[in-house]
């Protein structure tokens, strides 16, 4: 990656391991235990898997509201921010998110200081469907001392809308809670299409994105690890991490550096070169 480095650089943590599903209050010892090990490796900020508090394959609606919690008031929240206050680090994790007795497929960002936002996933995959609500917050960037921040879930990973918005909003740095699972025509050890997807993604916004994945099989559905960080040029970071084993990925990141990077050379910008005059 070319461009000078500045004071702004900080070391990001993506954990991938494997949440189960029922099991609240393990999975949130098992992120607070990961979490700890990637602070103490030095990151500021820590991405976790989609739903990392309750797991993924709900067997209906009643099962999920047995889980699912209001942000930033629920247990699972409450915990997240009680480590980062401690630990002083910010933390974007996967909730199960009730609100209004509607259920959300939903992200949180928490900092030193307390809650700073939350994302509900816009584009719901298969079975999600049944029992949650399409996302209605839209696309935020959030403003921290770490760099503008933006969050996406999974799926919303396969609409190049998605980092454009969070691109032309500012974003320089959108941090991914997933689930993959294996594409059609896809064997779960073969490299992910979600890492072809997220590297052009990244290319096509000067973006830095981070992708904690979770890995397992839960209720016969398989999952494929393989998380990722990527630099706002495209290329990998760190990862992809193996298929099948718990991993943490590190990759140190300088938000400072995106609007060069953006700047393609004395005639090309990635954002400026948009025909909006055709296309919007």
């Amino acid at each position: 990656m070319t461009g000078p480095a500045s004071s702004k650089q900080f070391t990001i943590a993506c954990i991938q391991f494997e949440p189960r599903i029922g099991e609240r209050a393990a999975n949130l010892d098992a992120i607070e235990a990961r979490v700890r090990t990637a602070h103490a490796n030095g990151a500021r900020l820590m991405v976790l898997p989609e739903l990392a508090d309750s797991g993924y394959v709900f067997r209906d609606a009643a099962e999920l509201a047995e889980l699912a919690e209001p942000i930033p008031e629920g247990e699972s929240a409450a915990r997240l921010l009680a480590l980062a206050a401690e630990l002083d680090i910010y933390i974007v994790c996967g909730l199960a998110e009730v609100d209004k007795g509607r259920f959300y497929n939903a992200a949180m960002l928490c900092g030193p200081r307390g809650p700073i936002g939350t994302y509900r996933k816009l584009h719901l995959w298969n079975r999600e469907t049944l029992v949650f609500e399409p996302g209605n917050l839209g696309l935020p960037v959030f403003d921290t001392p770490l760099g503008r921040i933006g969050m996406a879930i999974c799926y919303d990973g396969w609409f190049p809308e998605t980092f454009r918005l969070l691109a032309d909003a500012g974003a320089e740095i959108v941090c991914i809670p997933t689930n993959w699972v294996p594409m059609p025509g896809q064997h779960p050890q073969d490299t992910a299409m979600s890492n072809t997807l997220h590297k052009a993604a990244a290319h096509c916004n000067g973006l830095y994105i981070a992708c904690a994945d979770r890995i397992g099989t839960e209720r016969g559905q398989p999952f494929v690890g393989q998380s990722l960080i990527v630099d706002p040029q495209g290329f990998a970071m760190a990862g992809p991490a193996k298929w099948d084993a718990e991993d943490i990925l590190y990759a140190r990141i300088d938000p400072d550096i995106v609007a060069s990077i953006r700047q393609f050379n004395a005639h090309n910008h990635i954002l400026g070169d948009r025909r909006t005059d055709l296309y919007g």
